[in-house]
């Protein structure tokens, strides 16, 4: 080692993500840590459950109540439901869905051979900010971004000769971290929050208010000037802090198992090139039949990418044929595929290496269920923003507080919807009443949101990311993968708060039909 990596290795940052990354590892396995807290928030339930507080529930208008999760009532509820709480868990269809698909392309060697024409044309040095990109760009579709590029990042990394884990580290930051910015076209996310935001304004003691109207697009300018912010600091933290601080984590995957990077035979490119011609026909197919008004991909007002327009809902399903068409065609025309029976054996590999996320997905899954029946989330979100609404902060400060408030509570609730349905009721009024638009009060909430994704390990996803670690380097943990992200995530919430900041006080457009001040000029 020479004398400048260990100087890095010894720095003050080291030391204190290797002594994060020690302290949580010894947390216990994720299945097991979910059960964990699911049994303290039992506790807490039936302690809290005799408090008469004072709070208002901005959904019921009446004072908040604690369930207690241990009654009778409750557990047998809680059985009751056991199963449709893990079969509707939503992150489960997603990626057994998803991976079906991507499964196909991979055994077939379509995804390793389209990386490596990639990487024959691409810089290594270039791969950060590109990676990081189209993690952004994935958000239109979704939480396919989870699936799709977190995993291919580490194939990218390591086929390059570069570390897998820096990879992840890399698509993570532009997938979660970076979820509120929007690159080209505007996420399934924007419709969903203005509505929320709309009723939220609707709240508002002013008359004016109950036919305020908030455009799905209202952040759109601001969300997409943060893709700059997000792509330049998550590429100078992957190659300058991250990846040489993984330096000394060797990779001690299955080397089976592990991509390579050889160059493509004649066979390869043959099968390649008639793969992707396949995906762009269907892309092709895809634009076209959504183009007309009238498409059966539009949603009733004939929006395209609304929560309910049949073309959102069918982002899954989409990627699953988006994969399997080139994955099946690239088999066939390279020769690795001989028979249907090989596609499908693409497949079953593909859901036995998801077994241990099965498993994890199902006590996660039953932790938020009864996160979300107690109450106690709910409570403290409210409990943060009335106690923001209490302090006469100045307008910065009152933004960068909303910021700080939804990081923290984002790492108690994972749901972005879910989350601004509870805080949003209380703080778009009330900000409203200090001259703060809700179209403001919306981007400071999506940065503080974005921000802390990528350090709670109750995020739904967090789970899966810590399998796709563990197939380079089999002793990665919920601390791993903490410290890893630790310095994206407290970089991106100061330098994006600040840029928030900056945004405002310029005067630049927020998004479409945005404003900054209430009433609008």
């Amino acid at each position: 080692m020479t004398t400048e990596s260990t100087a890095a290795s010894n720095s003050w940052l080291n030391r204190s993500l290797n002594a994060i990354e020690r302290i949580g590892n010894k947390l216990p396995d994720p299945a097991i840590l979910f059960a964990l807290l699911m049994a303290l928030v039992w506790l807490l339930s039936w302690v809290l459950s005799g408090v008469e507080f004072t709070d208002i529930d901005p959904r019921t208008g009446q004072a908040f109540q604690i369930n207690n999760l241990l009654a009778a009532s409750s557990l047998t509820e809680f059985m009751a439901k056991m199963v449709a709480t893990f079969v509707n868990f939503p992150p489960l269809g997603v990626v057994l869905v998803a991976m079906l698909g991507l499964g196909v392309a991979e055994y077939t060697g379509f995804i390793n051979a389209a990386l490596r024409g990639i990487l024959a044309i691409t810089s290594r040095h270039l791969l950060t900010p590109v990676l990081i990109a189209v993690g952004i760009l994935s958000h239109v579709a979704v939480d396919a971004g989870y699936v799709l590029v977190i995993p291919l990042g580490a194939v990218i990394f390591y086929a390059a000769g570069r570390h897998p884990l820096a990879g992840i580290a890399a698509a993570f930051a532009g997938v979660s971290g970076g979820f509120a910015a929007t690159l080209f076209v505007p996420s399934s996310l924007d419709p969903l929050l203005a509505g929320l935001t709309q009723a939220s304004a609707r709240l508002s003691a002013d008359p004016a208010a109950a036919s305020l109207v908030i455009n799905p697009l209202n952040n759109y300018y601001f969300t997409t000037a943060s893709v700059l912010v997000i792509v330049l600091l998550g590429w100078f933290l992957t190659d300058k802090v991250v990846e040489p601080r993984l330096q000394t984590t060797p990779v001690d995957g299955d080397k089976e198992q592990l991509p390579t990077m050889d160059p493509l035979t004649a066979q390869e490119r043959k099968g390649l090139r008639f793969a992707l011609l396949s995906m762009l026909l269907a892309i092709a197919a895809l634009v076209l039949t959504a183009l007309p008004a009238d498409s059966a991909w539009r949603g009733a007002n004939g929006d395209l990418t609304a929560a309910s327009a049949p073309l959102m809902q069918s982002i899954v399903g989409l990627i699953f044929v988006f994969f399997l068409l080139p994955g099946i065609v690239y088999g066939y025309v390279s020769g690795k595929v001989r028979s249907h029976r090989d596609v499908v054996q693409g497949m079953t590999k593909a859901m036995s290496g998801m077994g241990y996320y099965i498993v994890m997905a199902f006590f996660c899954a039953q932790f938020i269920y009864a996160f979300g029946q107690s109450n106690l989330g709910a409570l403290m979100a409210i409990k943060g923003a009335n106690f923001l609404q209490q302090m006469a902060f100045p307008m910065a400060v009152n933004l960068i507080g909303l910021v700080l408030l939804t990081a923290v509570v984002n790492l108690l609730i994972g749901s972005s919807s879910a989350k601004w349905a509870l805080i949003g009721a209380v703080l778009v009024p009330m900000l409203m009443q200090l001259g703060v638009s809700p179209d403001l009060t919306q981007a400071a909430y999506r940065v503080g949101d974005s921000s802390t994704n990528i350090i709670t390990p109750l995020m739904p996803y967090f789970p899966l990311i810590v399998v796709f670690c563990q197939k380079y380097v089999k002793s990665t943990g919920i601390g791993t993968l903490v410290a890893l992200m630790l310095p994206y995530s407290v970089t991106f919430l100061i330098c994006w708060t600040a840029f928030l900041i900056l945004y405002w006080s310029l005067g630049l457009p927020l998004g479409i039909g945005s404003s900054y001040l209430y009433p609008a000029l």
